[in-house]
């Protein structure tokens, strides 16, 4: 087995932080395996070497290694590019194509930013690490693949399997080894001889004196966060070594390529909100909705109840509770006296006296629409049009022509109307 040492130098891995060893060590130790690996890390951090180095080591080192950007292909593709397709699946599927699970086969699968898999794509890769099945689209053949998987993410995937982003069982499955590098800010004695190998790469690269910096510029170095890890740091010693003509690098030049001068700035900690949010406007319009519905039927109860009992004391008496659900409880939004209350006062089931509105704030006749209920108005679409059109015929002494354009229809549809109703 070789050393930590030695495949730092292999790989090209800078750094002697623990942590970091660690991560390496765990790697060197699974390699021989076919156990699933999640890579776990900021991003920027170099999670890309890890499973090279579990490649080289294994005893699929001559098969394949493939890398994917999980988070870099369409939602639409996703499926077709690990698993391929057949000739006429989709639109635009002109022949067969063999995925990546098929093309890897006896070798090694990356699926890097694994957190960004839609949870279609998700059910399909947990068939694979369960039993190395998969069926291309537009298929219906199962096919055997022996891949071996390692994945890399920079979301927190307790978060994500809270939020239903993230199938529990998958990272589980996925998760048989977790191997965490740790943040380049996590790695104080790292950043400046880092700093220093990519100053001299870049010297190398375009033909021209390395970069050093003053004792100062060290200071403000590791001084600062380096949210973008070492990809943000590397980024930096190549825009210095192209940009600065003078090769000694002081404090103030360098804060002039850093994103802020504020190098020691507290983390933004993300809390979860203590109330349970509303995941769309439509979710929340439909609460509302549903809230005045029953509102709605809570005043039909109240409305049903005084018309049955006439007594609007003891009705309010019994139904306090109700009441002040329908006002919210604020006594200025209804009348606290029962004499103040509009009631319809019913008479006898088998009286067929006019219904009665009682208003002892005025005397005028408030209702003068009130007529006699002898008989329900009907409520027939047939019927209401049967009076239309004769009323309309009426009207017009039976010219159908003039009726037909008051009525806004054809001659001819009114034609038909007088035949099936038999005018």
């Amino acid at each position: 087995m070789e050393s930590i040492q030695a495949i730092k130098q292999r790989f090209g891995i800078i750094g002697n932080d623990a942590k970091l060893n660690r991560a390496i060590e765990k790697a060197i130790q699974v390699a021989p395996t076919d156990i699933s690996i999640l890579v776990t890390g900021e991003s920027g951090v170099g999670k890309e070497s890890i499973p090279k180095i579990i490649h080289q080591l294994s005893h699929r080192k001559h098969g394949k290694y493939i890398a994917v950007n999980c988070g870099a292909i369409p939602e639409g593709t996703i499926d077709s590019e690990l698993f391929g397709h057949e000739k006429g699946a989709f639109t635009g599927a002109t022949s067969t194509r063999s995925g990546y699970f098929e093309v890897a086969d006896g070798g090694t699968i990356f699926l890097d930013e694994v957190g960004e898999l839609p949870l279609t794509t998700q059910v399909r890769l947990l068939r694979v690490l369960e039993n190395g099945e998969f069926i291309k689209v537009g298929s219906s053949k199962v096919q055997k693949t022996d891949v071996r998987i390692v994945a890399a993410t920079n979301v927190n995937m307790f978060e994500a399997i809270k939020k239903e982003k993230f199938r529990e069982d998958l990272y589980y499955r996925l998760s048989t080894i977790d191997i965490h590098l740790p943040a380049l800010r996590e790695r104080k004695d790292d950043i400046h001889l880092l700093f220093r190998k990519f100053a001299s790469d870049f010297a190398l690269k375009y033909k021209m004196p390395t970069i050093k910096l003053a004792d100062e510029a060290v200071s403000v170095l590791l001084k600062h966060r380096w949210n973008g890890n070492i990809r943000q740091l590397r980024n930096i010693a190549e825009q210095i070594s192209v940009l600065e003509q003078n090769r000694t690098i002081s404090a103030s030049t360098l804060q002039n390529y850093l994103p802020n001068s504020n190098t020691n700035l507290p983390a933004v900690i993300h809390t979860t909100k203590s109330e349970s949010d509303f995941s769309s406007e439509r979710e929340i319009l439909y609460k509302v909705l549903f809230d005045m519905k029953a509102d709605l039927n809570d005043l039909k109860k109240l409305t049903m109840k005084l018309m049955k009992h006439g007594n609007a004391t003891d009705v309010q008496k019994e139904n306090e509770g109700l009441i002040q659900k329908i006002y919210g409880g604020d006594e200025s939004n209804y009348e606290e006296s029962p004499s103040n209350i509009e009631v319809l006062s019913i008479p006898s089931e088998t009286s067929h006296e006019a219904i009665s509105y009682e208003d002892n704030s005025a005397n005028e006749d408030k209702y003068h629409f009130a007529e006699d209920v002898q008989e329900e108005e009907t409520l027939s679409l047939q019927d209401k049009e049967l009076e239309l059109i004769k009323k309309s015929l009426e009207r017009h002494n039976g010219k159908r022509k003039l009726a037909a354009a008051e009525l806004g229809i054809s001659e001819r549809t009114l034609y038909r109307k007088i035949k099936q109703f038999d005018l």
